[in-house]
């Protein structure tokens, strides 16, 4: 897969183009992408790409989609999402399915108003999941345009933020289950799900579970859909934002499956360690709408009244979890910080959605994706030389400020803390035989910024782990769990750098970590050369170049 968006196919022994798989050895996968009413995108400069891999499967290569998104993008009517397979010998297409439904196919009505026909995007970026024996394809569904308001596209919106179950020889639809309702929260499906086979109640299940941006684990019956513990649809609370139209309920899965906080509760969850510190924190509390729900809705943010509504921040993103197939033990990296949206009503000329991420009485600051930056055509070195506005300015003029710290960074801030408690990240293991969470523990050093703090000064602060452990993947061995820090530390015990952590995958005991020069960037990798085994890691960040790291374990 090229990042032109081309699926390539090459000889395995000498790397040769294979002339026959699709044209000379070519399948243009921006043929066939559309947007609006299903206009053809153009080939050259058209939206959309993959950030995962294809996924080969017997003689089928399916291929995902992923587009720009966030929370200040140019237009609603983006490319739309859609999924393909092709025959992996010719490059010729099997199926396709269409991720936002056109007329006549399922879904269709949940886009009220014709609204499928000018909103884009909900893509498959993440790894797509096969099982081979059921010929089942299990697809993760991400947001659609925009990702804070809804307003240009009323109704439920399938098959966002669902996940999605194909037959792989046909591409039909077998069943689904949307995680969130009219989606406004950017809670897209955001890892790959894993497959799983355990045994509940003295019976046998093909489940496939999905950890999830807000802190639930979601299990199905892998075959039937059902899920293997009852998910409630509840009421939440409803938009006051002009023009949106919110879901009057939303799945709630049981409490047991929720393995890193996704409601943050006043002022019990605030951060304690001094007095000062959690009067400074109530206060703050007074400038943001809080709820006792993930689902609290985005809402108009102004400097003169509340700067916006509290909700999760991401427990676990793209990296996603590891299953044990002995024990039936998840395990999941956890972030457990809030997040924070507000919306601002749009500039002219800056986009076509009625209202981005925002707060009236700050200057407008576009919110570039973490793709956006640098292709080789942008005309831009490095992300300080992306615009604050499209056009405002030219590369190498001034950078846009930045978001105040409050909203971004890991949550709300109290004089550089985070105005909750710790931990801030963790490692969280859940039993899927009993839908239970076995054990959470702190990831990663305390942070600088907090154990050098002066507030704290003379304070014994416990570990606690670090937020962004939400992007950190990890690799479950015979006896262990293993998974990078997500930031850089300097404590007592060791020098500046991060830690490579082993976890016994029993009790969640740290039973050991190396020192590594930079973060984890990649999922760890594990395996055995002539008897002795070996750990693989990448690591990258800052002013720290990309590459693998191998460590052998003692024989």
């Amino acid at each position: 897969m090229t990042t032109g968006y081309r699926l390539i196919e090459l000889n395995a022994k000498n790397g040769a183009m294979v002339p026959t798989f699709g044209e000379n050895g070519v399948v243009d996968l921006k043929k066939g992408a559309v947007f609006g009413k299903g206009q053809p995108i153009d080939l050259e400069t058209g939206e959309i790409g993959l950030h995962a891999t294809p996924t080969v499967i017997k003689d089928v290569v399916i291929v995902g989609s992923s587009f720009k998104e966030g929370m200040t993008v140019v237009t609603h009517n983006n490319t739309k999402g859609l999924v393909r397979a092709f025959d992996v010998k010719t490059g010729k297409l099997l199926w396709t399915f269409n991720t936002i439904p056109r007329p006549g196919e399922l879904g269709n009505d949940t886009w009220e108003g014709d609204s499928w026909a000018a909103n884009g995007n909900t893509g498959i970026w993440n790894q797509i999941t096969v099982d081979e024996d059921l010929g089942l394809v299990y697809l993760p569904v991400e947001t659609p345009t925009s990702d804070y308001y809804g307003g240009h596209r009323p109704g439920n919106n399938l098959f966002a933020e669902s996940l999605v179950c194909l037959d792989l020889k046909t591409g039909q639809r077998k069943w689904h289950y949307q995680f969130v309702h009219h989606p406004l929260w950017n809670f897209d499906m955001s890892s790959a799900p894993i497959l799983a086979d355990i045994t509940v109640g003295g019976r046998a299940i093909k489940a496939v579970a999905v950890p999830s941006k807000q802190a639930w684990l979601y299990v199905f019956d892998r075959v039937t859909g059902q899920p293997v513990w009852p998910i409630e649809e509840r009421p939440v609370p409803q938009t006051d934002v002009p023009g949106e139209k919110t879901s009057p309920t939303q799945p709630h899965p049981p409490d047991k499956l929720r393995y890193a906080r996704n409601v943050f509760n006043v002022p019990d969850d605030l951060v304690d360690f001094t007095p000062e510190l959690r009067a400074a924190a109530i206060e703050r509390t007074k400038q943001y709408r809080w709820a006792t729900t993930p689902f609290n809705p985005p809402m108009l943010g102004d400097v003169k009244g509340l700067l916006g509504a509290i909700t999760v921040g991401t427990a676990t993103n793209w990296p996603g979890g590891g299953f044990d197939p002995e024990t039936h033990i998840l395990y999941a990296p956890a972030g457990n910080t809030p997040g924070v949206r507000s919306l601002v009503a749009t500039p002219p000329k800056f986009s076509d959605i009625r209202y981005i991420t925002g707060v009236a009485g700050r200057p407008i600051v576009e919110v570039w994706g973490p793709g956006d930056c640098c292709a080789a055509d942008s005309g831009f070195k490095t992300r300080a030389d992306l615009p604050a506005t499209p056009g405002a300015r030219p590369p190498g003029a001034p950078a846009a400020p930045p978001p105040p710290a409050e909203e971004g960074g890991g949550g709300l801030n109290i004089q550089g803390i985070p105005i909750v408690k710790p931990p801030y990240g963790m490692l969280a293991a859940i039993d899927l035989d009993r839908g239970e969470v076995l054990f959470q523990v702190p990831h990663g050093d305390t942070p600088d910024n907090i154990r050098n703090n002066p507030a704290l000064k003379g304070l014994n602060i416990p570990k606690t782990g670090q937020a962004g452990t939400s992007g950190v993947g990890l690799v479950v061995t015979k006896t262990l769990v293993v998974m990078g820090d997500p930031q850089i530390t300097t404590t007592p015990e060791h020098p500046r750098g991060a830690m490579l952590r082993a976890y016994d995958k029993k009790t969640g005991q740290q039973v050991g970590a190396v020192l590594m020069p930079a973060i984890q960037s990649g999922t760890p990798m594990t395996y055995m050369v002539d008897g002795k085994q070996y750990l693989m890691v990448a690591v990258s960040g800052g002013n720290y170049s990309g590459e693998y790291i191998a460590y052998s374990l003692p024989n």
